[in-house]
């Protein structure tokens, strides 16, 4: 998917909304647990309640590899089904890879070869080793790149908030010296919600790329904030929900409760936008 049509599908949903497909089976609803397929069941109930509300998937990969070749098997249903539909939407594998150059090139087929397995949208990337372990993910035309660059975590202020060349802290250089590195028509980058008064520190570097923003609902992000600081002219967000709409029951209503919890984040997006 194109950054006009990534565009172009926001303005016709009224809505940039990103769906986490993160799924552990101890939260699903009982009759699915043990069914056969029951993940994909789950997922392909999810994505039919949510996708007049959401423009982007997002799959969590340590929850499908937890599950060993089963779990993947499952993800790759999913994937197949998303490919199927008329309705389009962008999807996002959530792995946080990046390694040396030929093993960054490894991944990038895993996750984003069109004709590959799973031929997602777009992958999160690590960037801690540098442009030749990012750059092996920006070949194929049409795929994005996702880079960590400030993250919804307590453990963020480890390491991302170190000053670095004066008084710069650490993720405005990741920032800054990732720009050489893509273009906003194929990179993004992950800025958590919990962390969305940084934002205007992050938009005075990065003003046009597309930002991923975890972290609204479950782990206390207000899209309210994210939106003040982070909304471009051309929306320029992802804004995702994982657990406050794909949990939002366990019960046998748990789809019709997740379109209700995306609906009214899509109703919030559509007055924003």
């Amino acid at each position: 998917m194109t950054r006009q049509q990534l565009i172009n599908l926001i303005h016709t949903r009224r809505s940039f909304l990103c769906v986490g497909l993160d799924v552990d089976k101890n939260k699903m609803p009982a009759h699915l647990r043990e069914a056969q397929d029951g993940v994909f069941l789950f997922n392909k109930s999810i994505i039919d309640a949510t996708i007049d509300y959401a423009v982007a998937y997002k799959s969590n990969l340590a929850f499908y590899e937890a599950m060993g070749i089963e779990g993947l098997l499952q993800l790759k249903k999913t994937m197949d089904y998303l490919h199927s539909l008329d309705k389009p939407a962008f999807t996002i594998a959530d792995a946080k890879r990046g390694d040396i150059g030929n093993t960054s090139q490894q991944y990038a087929k895993a996750f984003l070869d069109p004709q590959g397995e799973f031929n997602f949208d777009a992958l999160t990337i690590a960037p801690y080793m540098g442009a030749d372990s990012v750059q092996p993910f920006t070949v194929y035309d049409g795929k994005w790149v996702i880079l960590l660059a400030l993250t919804s975590n307590k453990g963020a202020f480890d390491f991302q908030f170190l000053p670095v060349a004066g008084q710069k802290k650490l993720f405005e250089q990741v920032l800054e010296t990732s720009q050489q590195w893509g273009t906003p028509d194929n990179m993004m980058y992950v800025v958590g919600a919990t962390k969305a008064d940084m934002l205007t520190q992050v938009r005075a570097i990065a003003p046009h790329n597309f930002l991923l923003v975890p972290g609204v609902g479950a782990q206390g992000g207000s899209l309210e904030e994210v939106c003040r600081y982070g909304l471009t002219n051309d929306c320029g967000l992802l804004v995702n929900s994982s657990r406050g709409i794909i949990y939002a029951s366990n019960g046998e209503d748990f789809a019709e409760r997740a379109a209700e919890e995306a609906h009214k984040l899509q109703q919030q997006m559509s007055a924003t936008l």
